[in-house]
């Protein structure tokens, strides 16, 4: 993706004992790497209990740091067996990586010895470049329908995702509704965003965001320059947030958390949504109302529409997210809306493939702010299909999109 809670600020023993529970009661502590990144450096007196759970950590198995009053102004917190390089390993020589440690000493004050030290444990990934070099389009345009959609939105809508859809939103139903009301977007759309993106925390990714980033910004040119600004910005964050840059993992493009935000989305969207003093996009809560945030930034209507499904075909229309039609010019060519669009006259028109013909969706101005996380009218229409399939699963009653 992109980029990418409610009050249980009770500190100490307690928060631990309770949000442990919560792992085990969501499935998260026996299933994830990554899940457990939120115990941070505030159970570092919790340490015996810890070791328990250091099978599920995103962080290596390492002794912990003595507790210190914070990072000095130029560097980071980083645990004693990361602070001991001088430049080597995989960006030895490297002159992108030159350039980019002399612009983080000058622009922003980092030690120099510490961004050696640190560049020397990041490791070049090979896997991250073929992955990356995958992602552009090569696929042949249909020549008629096959089920693309059907196929699609079968790795989301699923009785087993709906399960585990069910148990995040009782679990954080008092932060979802919460973001609802600070930010308008309501909870189904962030239940799915983030199953969508990571199975509400199941699948976060195991590669170490500094080698993901590195390896993009200083083997990579095509992008190199995006990517540089997306290193800088996440050494940032790991300073301001007194993290170790050695230890966060996420997926193999840098994206971070529950709702996979990049740096940069991070840095302009992410926010501390349950109250302790950080902003930490591991953390459920934290990741529900940063979600929103990004949602309120990027245009959502609160209390508007997303999709209608139309009656009619229209085999000779350009279709997608990107598609701009009058309401009239849509009717003048045999679609009309299966139910009201209230004051939306300008829609865009989406064709999901069912292969045995074509279903098309009036789409509406919060239909294309979902495109904004991911820009694909099937990715916005699973987020949407499954986040109103997990709200129906909830009570007693068929949702259209559960089956």
């Amino acid at each position: 993706m992109v980029e990418k809670s409610a009050d249980l600020r009770r500190g100490g023993v307690y928060r631990f004992l309770e949000e442990l529970g919560m792992l085990y009661h969501t499935g998260f502590l026996p299933n994830s790497l990554n899940g457990c990144h939120m115990f941070k450096r505030r159970y570092a007196a919790l340490l015996p209990a810890l070791i328990l759970l250091s099978a599920c950590s995103s962080k290596p198995k390492t002794e912990a740091a003595q507790p210190t009053a914070g990072a000095p102004s130029g560097g980071f917190l980083l645990e004693p067996q990361h602070n001991m390089m001088q430049m080597g390993g995989d960006f030895a020589n490297n002159p992108a990586a030159e350039q980019f440690i002399d612009k983080m000493v000058s622009k922003h004050g980092f030690d120099r010895q510490q961004l050696h030290a640190i560049l020397s444990q990041a490791k070049r990934l090979d896997y991250v470049l073929r992955l990356m070099d995958r992602q552009a389009p090569t696929a042949q345009v249909p020549t008629g329908p096959n089920g693309a959609w059907l196929r699609y939105r079968k790795q989301f809508i699923t009785p087993d995702n709906l399960q585990n859809g069910v148990v995040f939103w009782n679990q954080y139903e008092d932060a979802l509704n919460r973001a609802w009301q600070v930010y308008g977007v309501p909870p189904e759309i962030i239940v799915g965003i983030i199953g969508v993106e990571t199975r509400w925390g199941r699948i976060m990714g195991k590669t170490r965001i500094l080698d993901a980033l590195a390896t993009l910004s200083f083997n990579y040119p095509r992008r190199a320059e995006y990517f540089s600004s997306e290193l800088e910005t996440f050494l940032l964050m790991a300073r301001d947030e007194q993290d170790d840059p050695l230890d966060l993992k996420g997926s193999f493009a840098g994206a971070m958390g529950y709702g996979q935000f990049m740096p940069s989305s991070y840095k302009q969207y992410a926010v501390d949504f349950n109250g302790d003093g950080h902003i930490n996009l591991w953390d459920p809560e934290d990741a529900i109302g940063s979600v929103a945030n990004y949602f309120k930034a990027h245009g959502w209507t609160p209390g508007g529409q997303v999709a209608v499904q139309a009656n009619g075909e229209a085999f000779g229309l350009e279709n997608g997210f990107k598609t701009k039609y009058s309401v009239a010019q849509l009717a003048a060519a045999g679609l009309t809306p299966s139910q009201p669009l209230g004051n939306v006259d300008q829609v865009s028109l989406l064709r999901l493939d069912v292969g045995t013909g074509y279903q098309y969706w009036f789409g509406l101005p919060n239909f294309y702010t979902i495109t904004r996380y991911n820009h694909s009218t099937h990715y916005a229409m699973a987020v949407w299909q499954l986040g109103l399939a997990v709200s129906q699963a909830r009570v007693p009653a068929a949702s259209p999109f559960s089956q």
